[in-house]
């Protein structure tokens, strides 16, 4: 995972990376595997960390970066 160790979020923010996260997890087929997961999990720190707060934004572009990876 990509060093995000000097990022901070409020806590809105939080939450809608959480769901965000969840919501993307839960449209993969069994299994899921933890390189999906972090690509996922990056996709979101690095699009909220931009600014971007709306849930529903931050799963499709995860979820387009996985595409993009060949991993989906």
């Amino acid at each position: 995972m990509q060093n995000f160790a000097h990022a901070a979020f409020p806590p809105d923010a939080v939450a809608a990376m959480t769901s965000a996260l969840h919501a993307a997890l839960a449209t993969l087929p069994e299994p899921v595997h933890s390189a999906h997961v972090n690509i996922l999990a990056e996709s979101i720190l690095r699009t909220a960390k931009s600014g971007e707060r709306d849930t529903g934004v931050l799963k499709r572009i995860a979820l387009m970066e996985l595409q993009l990876t060949g991993r989906a």
